[in-house]
């Protein structure tokens, strides 16, 4: 029997920002102090086994202004595919990291371990990818979307197979600028929207 949905109407959903940098990176707003270390600082820690890359890009609203105060996090397995909490993780790889765009520029920058391919439940096989979440000023829920890559064989990865606007899929993929270095733009609508996960 379906739930009457009069007697719980559903609350509101509410835009994380201007303010969730205080509580999420508090010494990034300017509250140093509140933690030794900021949470999920980097996703790598000395010593992290495989290539070290860097991923740079901006959070794009639907007039083609870059978002300055957007807020990301990132989930990824290290470099042989393998999650934290596995047997046989990389210890040095944590894969969860918090950062920021650029309060000035707009502009993000995530320095990791570049991952493996991922062996997922029933022996599907995903191209390596890095998992996003989004939020900013306006979102009023975080959006998901993932990383892949250009100089990878993208080409059976189950989920980029769903996408059914076949020219959508390119919105995922980061661009080579050079070595271990990537380009990835997240544009929130309109001309070359990038694809949002419902997970």
């Amino acid at each position: 029997m379906v739930q009457k949905l009069d007697i719980f109407p559903e609350s509101a959903s509410q835009t994380a920002g201007p303010y969730v940098h205080i509580g999420l990176m508090p010494t990034y707003a300017g509250n140093a102090g509140a933690y030794e270390h900021e949470i999920g600082e980097s996703p790598i820690n000395e010593g992290a086994v495989g290539e070290i890359i860097e991923i740079t890009g901006e959070v794009i609203d639907g007039t083609g202004w870059t978002l300055r105060d957007a807020l990301l996090e990132s989930w990824q397995p290290d470099a042989k595919g393998i999650f934290p909490g596995q047997p046989g993780a990389d210890p040095k790889v944590s894969g969860h990291c918090r950062f920021a765009a650029d309060a000035e520029s707009g502009r993000y920058t995530l320095r990791t371990v570049k991952p493996g391919p991922v062996t997922g439940r029933g022996g599907q096989r995903f191209a390596p990818h890095i998992s996003l979440w989004i939020v900013a000023r306006g979102i009023n829920i975080g959006l998901q979307t993932r990383i892949y890559f250009e100089d990878e064989d993208n080409s059976k990865d189950p989920l980029l197979a769903r996408i059914e606007q076949r020219p959508r899929v390119q919105t995922l993929i980061a661009k080579k600028t050079g070595p271990g270095r990537y380009r990835f733009d997240i544009r929130l609508q309109g001309e070359g929207e990038t694809v949002f996960l419902d997970i």
